[in-house]
């Protein structure tokens, strides 16, 4: 390895010096941050919030300080269907009964994963990447598929939020120490010599006991409950007797097996037109795996397009951590910040080098609800966000179309919106490994 030498240092020194701006943006940097400086003002003009295709939806949610816009993202697609049957002006499902049971079943995952790879030295990558990740909120299109078919969904009024719910933080800080516990004794049990009967019985009481907290935070899941909802017109009507499961049947039906999770994945890893899964991705251990059809953009936004021009939102993730602003406008667009002009450092990457080098990948869904075409070109998109309504355009954003193709990685479509591409979603799916930044997770 090569050092730096003084030479160097003085080098570099009149470099500093020899840029005109540099005292300037050192003067400025004291007191401003970086995004301040680099914002463009230019870049706001022209900037409208009107769109050629306008799909109406239902007032925006808020999933508060947790990282549940996966599940948000999902309900707020379910309940326009039955806004729309029972002409309601606002509803909610339940995101904290979904969130409940995916923290289970991600418990069980984890400790699953950890007795089918017991047998890894400890610095094996696999079981680091399994350990150091642990149970989060985030989660995947489904994901979110597994929980409602196994254990259905309810009204939010039936199963409300609250402190817990919609502050993850601390909850999760407590079950995932207590997981690495378990797993720390559960290969402990393993080199003793234990028996694999015993191990599963050891890990059932870490499930029962870990139950237990989670019914402690949330509150004790509903067996039945009953609907009241008041429509329009001011009528006030009570469905009596539902389990969740039923609910879910009467409601939503089986129209999730009819969607399909489609990726642009430009890296040299993924080719085109495959279908791809993540290796130790998943919530429910006899669940549907998780898999993608990765698409070229102009494929994937011709699918979402069709889907939008039948008057139906897109479930979508996406890198909302780059170029957003959020007080004035609620935009994401490509050109809202100069960098390079106050750094003098070359920050742009192509998609595929931002996946590999681990600068960008999915970590945030929403919904499309419009978009605005010129020429059948999309410009602008419009989004449903899950941060509350104490934003413009009462918590509905948008991006530009040029953000889109670079910083969006996810949509769910109808299979009719696919049937080119039958042979390749009835393939088996590659496996990917499980640190693959397809397989990150939207929060």
């Amino acid at each position: 390895m090569k050092s730096i030498s003084a030479k160097d240092i003085a080098r570099y020194t009149e470099a500093y010096n020899a840029r005109p701006a540099s005292k300037l943006l050192h003067n400025a940097l004291y007191k401003l941050n970086i995004n301040d400086l680099a914002f463009s003002g230019d870049s706001m003009i022209g900037k409208n919030f009107n769109f050629s295709i306008d799909i109406k939806t239902l007032p925006s949610t808020n999933q508060k300080s947790s990282g549940r816009c996966w599940l948000f993202a999902a309900t707020n697609i379910l309940r326009e269907r039955i806004a729309k049957e029972k002409d309601l002006e606002n509803f909610e499902l339940s995101q904290a009964w979904l969130a409940f049971w995916d923290k289970f079943e991600r418990c069980n995952y984890f400790l699953e994963s950890i007795i089918k790879l017991i047998d890894r030295d400890i610095d094996d990558r696999t079981l680091t990447f399994v350990i150091t990740n642990g149970v989060a909120d985030g989660g995947q299109w489904d994901m979110f598929v597994n929980i409602i078919e196994k254990y259905g969904i309810l009204p939010k009024d039936n199963y409300p939020d609250n402190a817990q719910s919609a502050g993850t933080g601390q909850m999760n800080t407590q079950i995932n120490i207590n997981l690495k516990r378990c797993a720390a004794k559960l290969r402990k049990m393993y080199s003793d010599g234990a028996s694999l009967d015993e191990i599963y019985e050891a890990k059932d009481e870490m499930l029962k006991k870990i139950y237990v907290f989670l019914v402690t935070c949330y509150g004790e899941p509903p067996k039945t409950f009953d609907f009241e909802y008041k429509s329009k017109d001011g009528k006030i009507t009570v469905e009596y007797g539902y389990t969740p499961l039923e609910f879910k049947k009467k409601y939503v039906g089986d129209m999730l097996k009819d969607y399909v999770s489609i990726i642009n994945g430009p890296t040299a890893d993924k080719p085109f037109h495959k279908l791809y899964t993540v290796e130790l991705l998943g919530n429910v251990a006899e669940g549907e795996i998780v898999k993608y059809l990765n698409l070229p953009m102009d494929e994937f936004k011709k699918a979402v397009l069709d889907q939008m021009k039948d008057n139906e939102i897109v479930w979508f993730g996406s890198d909302c951590g780059k170029y957003g602003e959020r007080d004035t406008k609620s935009l994401w667009d490509t050109s809202l910040y100069d960098y390079t002009s106050v750094t003098g450092l070359e920050v742009d990457m192509t998609k595929d080098e931002a996946l590999d080098y681990h600068y960008s990948a999915m970590n945030h869904a929403m919904v499309l609800t419009g978009v605005h075409l010129i020429d059948d070109k999309p410009t602008r998109w419009k989004i449903e966000n899950s941060w509350g309504q104490d934003r413009p355009n009462k918590g509905y954003f948008f991006c530009t179309d040029e953000w889109f193709d670079k910083f969006v990685y996810q949509a769910v479509v109808h299979k009719k919106y696919l049937e080119k591409y039958a042979d390749a979603l009835a393939s088996e799916p590659i496996v990917l490994k499980p640190w693959d930044p397809m397989g990150t997770l939207a929060e």
